[in-house]
């Protein structure tokens, strides 16, 4: 089956995400925003891991747990397809149990509607 995720990849849409609206948790911040022409077959969502949280195996990790996380979210709740999402990953999302993060996750995908 084809992902129906896209990453976000120009500049200027990552300085427009940043001035739209936050969603913070434990484990990660969400900024969305609604973007003109965009396709709504697709979620266009990035995922940042900062240098702060640990060496590249460790980032690289993170935003793979997240994407796949992202992937379940999709398939199981209404995401709404009209905004474009950029998740920062904060320091706690590495050590903590896979299912806490998850259920964080769908929760905040649920407060954005």
């Amino acid at each position: 089956m084809q992902s129906k995720i896209v990453s976000i990849s120009k500049n200027e849409d990552f300085k427009n995400l940043l001035k739209g609206k936050k969603l913070s948790s434990k484990y990660f911040t969400i900024f969305f925003k609604k973007i003109l022409n965009k396709n709504n077959k697709y979620l266009n969502i990035s995922f940042v891991a900062k240098k702060k949280i640990g060496n590249a195996i460790k980032r690289n990790k993170i935003k793979r747990r997240l994407k796949n996380m992202t992937n379940d979210a999709v398939k199981k709740i209404s995401i709404n397809f009209n905004y474009c999402y950029l998740v920062i990953a904060k320091n706690n999302v590495f050590n903590d149990e896979y299912k806490d993060i998850k259920k964080t996750l769908f929760s905040n995908f649920e407060r954005i509607k």
